[in-house]
């Protein structure tokens, strides 16, 4: 456990693609991007912030980091429950994937 409240839960991946790869995951089930409606833009920022404010602790905020959200198969989602990548640590190429 990398971080916990009452609506927010992160983790470290279980296959990191860099030296920080962190899953920061809302307790309330959404399961895509797709299926997001404006009572949850607090909830999104939220992720998006704690995610910063991961890398921030870690050390990584100098050096850059990487937030990444995936929506459905093609974009490589696997799980089905709304989840932010936070990578950070190497040098990340662009365009991912």
């Amino acid at each position: 456990r990398v971080f916990e409240d009452d609506r927010v839960f992160a983790f470290a991946d279980i296959t990191p693609q860099a030296p920080l790869h962190v899953l920061i995951v809302p307790k309330a089930h959404i399961a895509s991007l797709d299926e997001l409606h404006q009572e949850h833009d607090s909830l999104v920022g939220e992720l998006v912030r704690r995610g910063a404010a991961i890398a921030r602790d870690r050390g990584y905020a100098e050096r850059g980091f990487r937030t990444v959200f995936n929506c459905n198969a093609d974009a490589g989602q696997t799980v089905f429950h709304v989840h932010l990548h936070l990578l950070a640590g190497r040098p990340l190429a662009w365009p991912p994937g």
